[in-house]
């Protein structure tokens, strides 16, 4: 009984030594003591590592590999591809055949369309300035002088620039 005092004691004051004072050298046991002044140990057999492959080994793991694609795949927004009217399609219709009979030449345009997404439901509307080359009856294309090809039900609006 005597014995757990004593030591309940000594446990009390080194939690107050530790608390009074950071002196960590105090809180070492002696045997240590001659260590303390040795120079920093760098082998003669393994090269050093480099930081970076040092920090490399503390990186966090990914356990789920492909979840972070998965989950940016299912947050990227799409829009929806719009119905044209009769009359629109005739519209552009029109704007199609005066591109291609232009008197003085193929004039430069900007066509409006529409490109499905690969992966999901939706698309995006797009842009693109250019000269066509020729119009693919066989595979409902538009084909500019630059190789883009646009599938003639994709077109939404065809400006003429010139």
């Amino acid at each position: 009984m005597e014995a757990g005092r004593k030591a309940g004691q000594e446990i009390k004051r080194n939690i107050r030594d530790r608390a009074g004072s950071r002196d960590i050298s105090r809180n070492v046991k002696p045997d240590y003591e001659d260590m303390f002044d040795l120079p920093h140990h760098v082998s003669s057999r393994h090269p050093q590592m480099s930081m970076t492959d040092r920090a490399a080994q503390f990186s966090p793991f990914a356990a789920l590999t492909g979840y972070g694609d998965a989950v940016r795949e299912k947050a990227r927004l799409t829009e929806q591809k719009p119905e044209l009217s009769e009359e629109e399609r005739a519209e552009l219709d029109y704007k199609l055949q005066m591109a291609c009979g232009f008197p003085s030449g193929k004039p430069q345009l900007r066509i409006t369309y529409f490109v499905p997404d690969q992966k999901k439901a939706g698309g995006a509307y797009r842009e693109i300035n250019g000269k066509i080359r020729k119009i693919d009856s066989s595979g409902q294309k538009i084909i500019l002088e630059d190789g883009t090809q646009i599938p003639v039900d994709c077109v939404l609006d065809i400006d003429i620039l010139e």
